[in-house]
């Protein structure tokens, strides 16, 4: 009897943990979005509830006027790199629960730093940002609830809170200029023996006129390490970007010369532009004196 009582227990225990192994479907599924804008990763995760024939943003469901998660089950978490700008506000990089304050017109975006906030814990002393962002109505029904991005640009894009018949927007943006220099930066600093490293940071620079000088130096130690056409170019770029003309010229030449015996399969894509770099460095060469004037000025 003792037997046969452990052997039921022992059944039961094993029935509930396969049905705790069992994935089953959620009202609310799950879902993620990652977008990058410029050099920033934003990424954003929560739950998808569907109308079934309820009205948002009413006085019975998902009400106006009241926080509200963003979604359902758990918290909308929002991530981005590097910091971002919400409707013109800073929001520093990292993690962060979305809520939002919906109304008929303007709603409240709000970016709280309590990952695990839900609405009855919400405080809006955690707020790391809050914004009014606009709201419209009358567009295409959405009946399951969707958070994206659109109007995408190298540094902007629009973050769309869209349900029912109702659209909330709100402007992001990245300083991309900052954000690329930083990665560059950083980049050389973990990496400073990396030939291929040193002529990704020396052409970045060249290509927003900074830093022409370190650049320089990066470049020459690039080519030291692993001389290639693609670095003498680079550095022949960057001679002529500070005026060194003469300089520049052998180097597009011999950039020129080696791409031609090369198996990169890439230059057919660089000839081109080294060519007609080598015919403005030429003509940006300074004037050498004839030899009849040479001769006049003996006599």
């Amino acid at each position: 009897m003792h037997k046969i009582s452990l052997t039921a227990v022992t059944i039961c225990l094993a029935a509930q943990l396969t049905t705790a192994q069992i994935k089953l479907p959620s009202p609310s599924p799950g879902a993620t979005i990652m977008q990058t804008v410029g050099t920033t990763d934003l990424t954003i995760t929560y739950s998808r509830p569907s109308l079934k024939g309820r009205a948002p943003f009413s006085d019975t469901f998902v009400p106006t006027g009241k926080v509200w998660r963003t979604g359902a089950n758990g918290a909308t978490a929002f991530t981005t790199s590097t910091d971002l700008m919400v409707n013109g506000k800073t929001l520093p990089a990292g993690t962060y629960a979305l809520l939002s304050i919906p109304e008929k017109s303007d709603w409240t975006l709000i970016f709280s730093k309590n990952k695990t906030v839900s609405e009855q814990t919400y405080k809006q002393e955690e707020d790391a940002l809050r914004v009014p962002i606009k709201s419209v109505t009358g567009g295409e029904k959405i009946e399951t609830f969707t958070i994206g991005f659109s109007d995408l640009t190298d540094s902007t894009a629009k973050l769309n809170i869209m349900w029912a018949d109702v659209k909330a927007t709100a402007d992001v943006s990245v300083d991309v200029t900052k954000n690329a220099a930083a990665s560059v930066d950083k980049a050389v600093a973990e990496k400073p023996e990396d030939a291929a490293v040193l002529q990704a940071a020396a052409s970045y620079n060249l290509s927003k006129g900074r830093n022409l000088e370190q650049s320089l130096g990066l470049i020459d130690k690039s080519i030291t390490l692993k001389e290639s056409y693609r670095n003498l170019y680079v550095k022949s770029q960057i001679l002529a970007k500070m005026g060194k003309f003469t300089e520049a010229l052998p180097l597009a030449q011999k950039a020129l010369t080696m791409g031609q015996t090369t198996n990169d399969a890439a230059f057919p894509f660089f000839k081109d532009g080294i060519e007609k770099s080598i015919a403005e460095y030429t003509a940006k060469l300074p004037a050498m004196p004839t030899l009849k004037g040479k001769a006049k000025k003996k006599a």
